[in-house]
């Protein structure tokens, strides 16, 4: 004697099976043009699924007006980052300016000569801006490994960096 067959699921609407055929993302597939037995479909199967949300990028870091020099790191970073793919060859000057125009004080800033002593060009150049009683200092150089930067407590002369730093006039 042969077992009996399974009960055959009750046919979907052609609206339904369109439905399911377009969520399910298979192209060229029509109802009714699939030989052998149709699949199970269970009522829950009938809706599209939900989309899944998308990943969105983090904000790009702004400058903290009245921030700290740690919630004003990522800033300082990006600004100097960009000025180093604009220009490999940056100097302090294009630092400078850089910070200045994207909203740092440039009386709270400092920079170290371009040059040695003797006129060559310095293996390193340092650049600072004092916030609060914190500061932002980024180094840039071959002495340095590239670009680095950190944050600082200010120093007991008031200022970020140590050594000679030339007058920013500009």
């Amino acid at each position: 004697m042969t077992p009996p067959s399974p009960p055959r699921p009750a046919r979907a609407s052609g609206a339904v099976v369109a439905a399911l055929v377009i969520a399910a993302g298979v192209g060229g597939v029509l109802a009714g043009c699939a030989s052998g037995p149709e699949p199970t479909r269970s009522a829950t199967a009938t809706a599209a699924a939900p989309a899944t949300p998308t990943a969105t990028a983090d904000p790009a870091p702004a400058l903290v007006i009245g921030g700290t020099a740690q919630q004003n790191k990522p800033f300082f970073d990006r600004v100097n980052r960009a000025t180093l793919a604009a220009n490999p060859n940056a100097h302090g000057r294009d630092f400078i300016d850089a910070l200045v125009a994207a909203g740092f004080v440039k009386k709270d800033m400092q920079v170290t000569p371009d040059t040695t002593t003797i006129g060559l060009k310095a293996n390193s150049i340092q650049f600072s801006v004092k916030l609060g009683s914190t500061c932002l200092i980024g180094q840039n150089g071959a002495d340095a490994g590239g670009y680095s930067s950190l944050v600082t407590p200010v120093l007991a002369t008031g200022t970020c960096l140590i050594g000679d730093t030339r007058p920013i006039d500009w």
